[in-house]
């Protein structure tokens, strides 16, 4: 049993991982939304199957509530900011494609390593997923830091917090119900506060490249 959970969060993360490899490669906003959604998903399906082998059912709860705001509302928010900024693509970001896949690889080994050990210490069922987890949390951590659209970076923030999330649900064997809602509000909070941010700057510049605010020194 342990070992078919095991395989099960393994082959979970590595789905949140790979979807968060999607912001690298690709350059739509479109593909960057469907790839959010599917990753939420994806922590819902794992937050579901921690819950089920580890008998905590308030992680059915969280699973139910990671769907309907990650997996749907937020989804529709964005959805209508790509649609207001619908020419606004990533076109030229601060890292080409290829080379951002490279560094994106050597982030997933190097949490791979930050991560040794702890799993050789751990005695969870998770334990083998965690690398991968934390290997999500830097890969969204460098798209913040290497994009040029401020949509962009704002997918990436949602998927950061995605792999905390993830890192925190394999490595606790399940999160307290209140903490996970503490977390909602926060990501929700954050994600409106990053919204109101894109408009002023689409307002103000007519663009949401973040290169533009560099203007506001001068």
């Amino acid at each position: 049993m342990d070992t078919l959970f095991a395989r099960l969060v393994v082959l979970e993360s590595s789905a949140a991982l790979i979807l968060g490899l999607v912001l690298l490669w690709r350059r739509g906003v479109p593909a960057y939304v469907s790839a959010f959604t599917w990753q939420s998903i994806v922590l819902a399906a794992t937050a579901a199957t921690v819950g089920w082998f580890g008998h905590h059912g308030e992680l059915y709860v969280v699973a139910a509530l990671l769907v309907l705001v990650k997996g749907i509302a937020i989804p529709r928010l964005l959805g209508r900011m790509e649609r207001r900024f619908a020419t606004q693509r990533e076109l030229a970001p601060y890292v080409n494609t290829a080379t951002s896949l490279v560094v994106a690889g050597l982030l997933v080994l190097f949490g791979h390593a930050v991560m040794r050990p702890v799993v050789a210490a751990s005695e969870l069922p998770t334990r083998a997923a965690m690398p991968l987890a934390m290997g999500l949390v830097l890969v969204s951590l460098f798209v913040v830091v290497s994009r040029k659209k401020a949509l962009t970076q704002v997918v990436g923030f949602l998927m950061l917090e995605n792999g905390i999330a993830l890192l925190a649900l394999l490595g606790a064997y399940g999160v307290p119900l209140l903490v996970e809602l503490g977390v909602f509000l926060d990501a929700l909070m954050g994600f409106l506060v990053m919204q109101i941010f894109v408009y002023r700057i689409q307002e103000t510049f007519e663009t949401i490249d973040v290169d533009q605010l560099d203007r506001l020194r001068h």
